[in-house]
């Protein structure tokens, strides 16, 4: 956790943690004595610190403090839960245990630390709600059911500290809404409270502080800066034999290197985008293993077993390299990792840089990584991304108001625990900052869904949760459960994370291997083959939301992972749109991308910040136009369905469009001479809105808030319902409330999301408003060289990543060659 020594304003801090540094030729860093200093002043506190500056154990440095003999005394030791540790991930909160617990064995602290999620058994779980460790690592979810009991007042009344771990990873979420409620509950039990967070990568710190102050009163924490560590060594990999691909995003072509360097380094840490994309990787380095080095996978989809196994085998040393997703992302702190390896670009440089810090792990010793970029476009979006580290420059997500499903699923959790005060309980809720915006109608309408289910729904008894009292004098009306039964239903059923159904994927043994989507495993029969796990299994049945498989020497079809694909940050567009105008800095480009650029510029116009370049040419008798929006995949996906309505409405006859993160590509019958009313503002007010509301976009996200926000329940007492199921009865309630209820509380979170997460209508919104005065036109006679990568993806949609690459590649050898066909001597830079 911390790696170096020397004494360093060490006074305060107690005798047996300065001998305990000291033993380990340590020294206590300014960082986490600040951390200790805050809390002796009463104040919350943010740290924002590199990792490998042991910031974990600066947020328990108090904790540690609070039970030392010499700063206890003679005052007996604590009893009852002191501290909780919020961490985004399960993984996390184990790792985090197996460190903790070495500083307090070896110092003879008398400190109880256990976790608590998902995955703990129940006996344990009512066990800790009745004698509670000094110290309990958890997740937001499992933190709001405990709050959901009646114990839960006597549990958290003398809660001394909340350490809430990787804060950026879902402060800006609705993960984040549902612990900002949390915390207000659990300040309004525990007065006194203390609230720290930890981050390596914060873009904006005084918008987090804000997010962690009760009532958003900034003051009131204390911004902690950690010691600069030693600066990442990050490299962008170039083909050595071959040139950087045109399309495509599994990077294959790295394969054979990719094997060079973990045969050259201790353990390696391969992270890629997408579930799928790990699946495949890993699949292409056994290919070529010769060596037979042990080589793993990590993904959330393997089972709990199967992930706890690799990670012990990581932890050990035993593994050469390890292909992951995100799952790996955040603070596991395996030290021996030499280097980090990005398949495909890294979207944003904050993420990059968490992902590079698991190298390493150590201040003082620069983490290596390497970027392998799977096309030209993410050439420039690596380098970008690496330049931005090296400067160390950060980006992240924006806050936005918290989602009233979110507060839906609280509210019933607080009824569960006990009968609330309707103002107190509104006073607690606003004092969190995504719900400071909360007015007493909004409050209102929320109370009104939870206790009835809304206007249209109140005829039936299953929606009513939650029943008013009205007190006969003065006091404020106190609202409480309708029937203890609900109690139960809702702790099976609460939770922020809906992700798609998932059956599990079993030997006839019994061991599981994971789970796969159930709209895959629908399309599945006994005989068929496909890969999970880095095995090839083949089906055997399918029956009882499992899928039951057996190894097979059979080739196999690879599972599609569905999912939200990563956004690429604004920040990171901007360096890219840069460095498109930076003819001089080409020169450090290899000769293929120099030549691309060059080609584009001289055929062309380059789409710099402040333009919107829009080209439009004949294809294979077509006509097409590609808008070089940069706005990420989710919103050019947005623009392309609104664009193309409103060209059917013209008369222009669209035949189909695609998008990448970039650009969009939209090809019909006739050419369109003016781009201009295809991008009006307006848009978004009359073709967006009947888009949104007619396709499935708006069911999709209703069967979410509906899910989190208790409308629809997945699981009774012994029995789970299918996707199929859970999506029958909320498109059943989604009809209704339609027709019935359109300005239902749950419709208004659904629009919310579709309009935010779904299709990045702010990015889109930013988009349209400058269209009119940034718009370039530029008609050609053939396809530019900007545009090819997008153009190779036609007709490959419905294609895994990876899957379709080799045909990619010939498809785009021919687009490039004539788009890269000059009828002139072109005037390269230099020449």
């Amino acid at each position: 956790m911390n790696d170096e020594i020397g004494p360093d304003g060490a006074g305060q801090v107690p005798r047996e943690i300065r001998e305990w540094f000291a033993g380990r030729g340590w020294r206590i860093r300014r960082h986490q004595t600040e951390m200790l200093a805050a809390s002796e002043a009463g104040q919350h506190a943010l740290l924002v610190a590199d990792t490998g500056a042991g910031k974990t154990l600066a947020g328990f440095l108090p904790t540690l403090a609070a039970f030392c003999p010499s700063t206890l005394g003679d005052t007996p030791v604590p009893e009852g839960l002191h501290t909780l540790y919020v961490s985004p991930l399960k993984a996390l909160a184990h790792d985090v245990q197996r460190n903790l617990v070495t500083p307090i064995e070896e110092m003879a602290l008398p400190i109880r630390v256990e976790t608590r999620s998902g995955d703990t058994p129940s006996d344990r779980k009512k066990r800790q709600r009745a004698r509670p460790p000094h110290v309990l690592l958890t997740t937001p979810e499992s933190l709001s059911l405990l709050l959901s009991y009646p114990e839960s007042f006597d549990l958290f009344a003398g809660l001394k500290r909340v350490v809430i771990d990787e804060v950026h990873a879902f402060a800006t979420g609705k993960r984040g809404d549902l612990l900002a409620l949390a915390m207000s509950r659990l300040q309004a039990i525990a007065l006194d409270l203390q609230r720290a967070a930890l981050s390596a990568t914060l873009a904006d710190p005084q918008e987090f502080r804000e997010w962690l102050a009760p009532w958003g009163e900034i003051d009131t924490v204390t911004l902690v800066e950690g010691e600069p560590g030693a600066p990442p060594v990050v490299e962008v990999l170039l083909p050595i034999e071959e040139r950087v691909p045109w399309g495509g995003h599994a990077a294959t072509w790295a394969i054979p290197q990719l094997y060079e360097e973990i045969r050259r380094n201790r353990t390696t840490l391969v992270f890629t985008n997408t579930r799928f994309l790990a699946e495949y990787v890993f699949q292409n380095l056994w290919d070529v293993n010769d060596d037979n080095l042990p080589i793993g996978i990590h993904h959330g989809s393997l089972s709990k077993e199967a992930r706890r196994k690799v990670e012990g085998a990581m932890a050990r040393g035993e593994l050469r390299a390890l292909v992951a997703t995100a799952s790996l992302d955040l603070g596991v702190d395996w030290g021996d990792i030499d280097l980090v390896v990005q398949m495909g670009a890294p979207k944003g440089s904050s993420r990059l840089l968490q992902r590079v810090g698991r190298a390493n792990h150590r201040l003082d010793q620069a983490s290596r990584a390497v970027l392998v970029p799977g096309n030209r476009f993410e050439f420039l979006e690596a380098t970008a991304a690496k330049e931005a580290v090296d400067q160390g420059q950060r980006d992240g997500e924006d806050f936005r108001p918290g989602g009233l499903d979110v507060l839906a699923q609280h509210v019933m959790a607080c009824a569960c625990a006990a009968p609330f005060g309707e103002a107190a309980l509104l006073r607690e809720v606003r004092s969190s900052l995504p719900y400071a915006w909360v007015d007493q109608a909004a409050w209102e309408r929320v109370l009104n869904f939870v206790a009835t289910g809304g206007y249209a729904l109140k005829a039936y008894d299953k929606f009513r949760r939650i029943v008013r009292d009205t007190p006969s004098g003065a006091g404020e009306p106190v609202w409480r459960l309708s029937h203890p039964e609900h109690a139960a239903r809702h702790r099976l059923n609460a939770g922020i994370i809906v992700d798609s159904e998932m059956l599990e994927v079993r030997f006839k043994n019994g061991r599981s291997l994971g789970k796969v989507e159930e709209r895959f495993a629908a399309s599945l029969s006994p005989g068929d083959t496909f890969q999970f796990a880095g095995v090839n299994l083949e089906v055997e049945r399918i029956k009882d939301m499992e899928l039951t498989v057996r190894a097979s020497t059979k080739a196999a079809m690879i599972p599609s992972y569905g999912g939200q694909r990563l956004p690429l940050t604004t920040h990171l567009a901007t360096r890219v749109r840069e460095m498109l105008m930076d003819r001089a800095g080409w020169a450090r480009f290899p000769d293929d991308v120099r030549e691309w650029l060059e080609v584009q510029h001289w055929r062309s116009e380059m789409p710099g910040p402040g333009t919107l370049l829009v080209e439009s040419f004949p294809h294979a008798k077509k006509h097409y136009a590609v808008y070089y929006t940069f706005i990420g995949w989710n919103a050019n996906q947005s623009l392309g369905m609104l664009i193309t309505k409103r060209m059917e409405e013209r008369g222009l006859m669209p035949l189909g469009f695609n998008a990448n993160d970039y650009c969009l590509a939209i090809w019909g019958l006739k050419p369109v001479a003016d781009v201009a009313p295809l991008l009006s503002p307006d848009i978004l007010q009359d073709e967006f809105v009947e888009w949104v509301q007619n396709s499935h976009l708006l069911r999709r996200a209703f069967r979410e808030v509906a899910v989190i926000g208790g409308l629809v329940e997945r699981q009774h007492p012994g029995k789970r319902k299918s996707g199929k199921q859970v999506t029958f009865s909320t498109d059943l309630i989604y009809d209704v409330l339609r027709k019935y209820e359109p300005d239902h509380v749950l419709l208004e979170a659904a629009w919310a999301d579709a309009r935010t997460r779904m299709t990045d209508i702010g990015r889109l919104g930013d988009l349209l408003d400058s269209a009119a005065s940034q718009l370039l036109h530029v008609e050609l006679d053939r396809v530019s060289p900007l545009a090819v990568p997008v153009m190779t993806l036609i007709g490959r949609e419905k294609l895994p990543d990876g899957a379709a690459d080799d045909e990619l590649l010939l498809e785009a050898e021919t687009l490039a060659s004539e788009a890269m066909r000059v009828d002139a001597a072109v005037p390269f830079e230099g020449d």
